[in-house]
């Protein structure tokens, strides 16, 4: 299969702009074109770490735009973890780039709710509209030199900060001893994608991969040790935790596509005898 090129490229390549893709962010020959553009500012917006001799190049600095309220949530993957935190709120920042990352003094901010039911897709794209224009504003404010900082440490003393570190596989492991509203929002922050999983256990057969991508909460007191599994085996489907249980609307098992629960429990045998952990 072909690389296609990003949108960004696409759009930049039909507005007869120049486009950089150094391998090296400190390649001579790449920094050579950079300086000869003689940006007044850059943007940078979902990149990796910009070396100083980048960032410091344009007169007016280097501005980001990161996906969450500043200094809350600074890291890879900012949107998740608000989720998973099950905040009812987060937003766009944008600051100028320093050396530490997502540490700069915050130029602007949009506040956005996150509802109970969002997963993490539906806040991606609320943000991403959003930002467009927060940065188009950031730009204006900058070229006509009215842009009042806020050091980020001002606000972070004030607050206990919640990081937002790369997620990997092992992160997306679902705990059933965490509760049903843990469980719950862990789900939404990780859906569609990477996925929050967990193994399914039968008898003696190797447990199975089980990616599961909505759930609803389910408050009943129960004796039931945490990841069992009760279900009428044809319409619902209930994973037990501490308080209550979480009840599986659409999964995926390992090597299928995804689906609703009740194609699952169709074709999935004697899932009443098998348990999650």
């Amino acid at each position: 299969s072909v690389l296609q090129p990003s949108p960004v490229k696409q759009y930049a390549v039909s507005q007869g702009l120049k486009v950089l893709q150094p391998e090296k962010l400190k390649d001579e020959n790449f920094l050579a074109e950079l300086r000869d553009l003689k940006a007044d500012l850059q943007i940078v917006v979902a990149f990796r770490m910009l070396p100083e001799v980048v960032w410091n190049m344009p007169r007016l600095g280097t501005f980001n735009l990161h996906a969450s309220l500043l200094p809350q949530y600074r890291g890879a993957a900012p949107i998740n973890w608000a989720v998973i935190n099950g905040e009812t709120e987060t937003g766009i920042t944008t600051f100028f780039l320093k050396h530490e990352i997502d540490t700069g003094e915050i130029i602007d901010q949009v506040r956005v709710p996150i509802a109970d039911t969002d997963n993490v897709e539906i806040v991606y794209d609320k943000l991403m509209h959003l930002g467009g224009d927060l940065v188009v504003k950031t730009v204006d404010a900058i070229l006509e030199g009215n842009v009042k900082t806020i050091p980020q440490e001002q606000l972070a003393a004030a607050t206990e900060l919640r990081p937002a570190p790369k997620i990997f596989k092992e992160t997306c492991r679902i705990d059933w001893q965490a509760g049903v509203k843990k469980v719950y929002d862990f789900v939404r922050g990780l859906s569609p994608y990477p996925a929050a999983w967990t193994e399914l256990h039968q008898g003696d057969a190797a447990p199975l991969a089980l990616k599961i991508f909505e759930t609803e909460k389910v408050f009943i007191a129960h004796n039931l040790k945490p990841g069992s599994i009760v279900t009428d085996k044809k319409t619902y489907f209930q994973i037990a935790s501490t308080d209550g249980f979480v009840k599986v609307l659409s999964l995926q098992l390992a090597g299928k596509k995804r689906m609703e629960v009740a194609d699952f429990l169709r074709g999935y045998r004697h899932v009443e005898d098998s348990f999650v952990e």
